[in-house]
């Protein structure tokens, strides 16, 4: 009976332990879990007139640059000077020969003095014939009343036939002469109209003469630099050749392409009086004068005039330059990596959640320190307002963070930061 009654007292025994031990058991503590915070970095709304910025590149080039050549074929007497020097005005750049240039000068002299003469030789001729045509009317005359007394006396057989003859002759003579020299008399206008044109020819050649010649002796015709050199002392150059060039020191340009986009901007902000400057390397600034008349699909180019500055630029150069932009008013400069996409912004609100804002950008700005941020507009944006510049992989609207300045002062109080995150979960951009 004890055999049988011993196996069920023990199991008893064991469900009443088992029993007490789980009454006995000590309570463990309920755990809430809690939802996880990231830390970024905000920026405090300030909304106020930004000038976007443009950059550009382009080539420097000298609109008043002046190439000087040769009015006539010669020998280089003179060069002083050498190439990037720079002149001041009225010294002398460049000078021909004189044995070169003198005798064409001379020629052309003594053509026109040839020409003088024979405007003057016709006219003394042509008084000359008016006077000697009086005479041989008058000689006409007398041959007239010879026939007339020949006939005469040949009508009372004392004069031969032959005698009429000679008195026919005679007065068929003279009359020829008259005609002759009327004849001349009456071509002399055209003569002399002849005699005047080949005298304007002469004077013509005289004055492209002397042209020629005192541009053989070339001062420089303001201050500036002097450029592509092709010849020295004692070249010898032919007529119309390129000799040097010269640009002026100041009146530089930049020529830089503008994309299509914004062309239509830059050319309202001009009609309305607006100065718009470029700002470039060494100091360089550059006021946009407008647009040149042809373009092509990428753009077209800009001008820009040099203002101050850039004292090492040379035509030829590349220069990498900003164009300040047409000023966006109630507009807001944010870091690129605060951008989601090219039009999304987040906000941090009072429960520390993010807010997604669509965003308009106008372009970037250039801070003080260098950097380039995005420059943005928004609906909702409002001074105050926080942006998130930590860029976050997960961002999504009403995911937690926790702005860095916010746990600094909760630190700064003894206080511990929030308890879901640490340095290693921190997200960066």
């Amino acid at each position: 009976m004890l055999r049988r009654l011993l196996p069920m007292l023990i199991l008893a025994l064991g469900v009443v332990a088992f029993l007490w031990l789980r009454a006995t058991r000590p309570e463990t503590a309920s755990v809430t879990p809690e939802e996880r915070s990231w830390r970024v970095e905000t920026l405090a709304v300030a909304l106020d007139a930004h000038a976007p910025v443009l950059p550009l590149f382009g080539q420097v080039v000298a609109p008043d640059m002046l190439t000087i050549s040769a009015p006539l074929a010669g020998r280089i007497a003179e060069r002083p000077v050498r190439e990037g020097q720079r002149v001041a005005r009225g010294a002398r750049l460049v000078a021909l020969d004189e044995a070169d240039v003198r005798p064409p000068l001379d020629q052309a002299e003594a053509e026109v003095a040839d020409r003088q003469a024979q405007v003057e030789n016709e006219r003394v001729r042509h008084e000359s014939d008016r006077e000697i045509l009086l005479r041989e009317q008058e000689l006409v005359d007398n041959a007239s009343r010879q026939l007339e007394r020949t006939r005469s006396l040949e009508g009372r057989n004392l004069a031969s036939q032959s005698d009429l003859d000679t008195a026919r002759n005679e007065l068929s003579r003279a009359r020829v002469t008259v005609a002759a020299r009327e004849r001349a008399i009456a071509e002399h206008p055209a003569r002399l109209q002849s005699l005047q044109a080949g005298l304007a020819r002469a004077r013509a050649s005289l004055a492209e003469a002397r042209r020629d010649a005192q541009r053989s002796r070339v001062d420089a015709p303001f201050d500036g630099i002097v450029t592509r050199i092709q010849v020295a002392p004692g070249d010898q150059v032919a007529a119309h050749s390129e000799l040097l060039s010269v640009y002026p020191e100041q009146g530089l340009e930049l020529r830089a392409r503008i994309p299509q986009r914004h062309q239509s901007e830059l050319l309202d902000a001009l009609s309305r009086g607006e100065r718009l400057v470029a700002s470039g390397d060494g100091g360089a600034r550059l006021l946009l004068e407008g647009l040149a008349g042809e373009g092509d699909p990428a753009g077209t180019e800009a001008i820009f005039r040099l203002e101050e500055g850039g004292e090492g630029l040379r035509p030829g150069s590349l220069l990498a330059v900003s164009l300040a932009r047409p000023t966006v008013p109630d507009s807001l400069a944010v870091p690129y990596n605060a951008l989601y996409g090219n039009d999304v912004l987040y906000l941090m609100d009072d429960d520390g959640r993010m807010q997604r804002l669509t965003v308009t950008r106008h372009g970037e700005v250039v801070r003080d320190d260098g950097q380039r941020w995005a420059l943005v507009t928004g609906e909702s944006l409002d001074d105050g307002d926080r942006v998130i510049i930590t860029h976050l992989p997960n961002a999504m609207r009403g995911l937690r963070v926790q702005s860095d300045s916010d746990e600094s002062a909760d630190s700064d109080d003894g206080t511990d930061g929030d308890d879901g995150s640490d340095g290693g979960d921190e997200a960066r951009p």
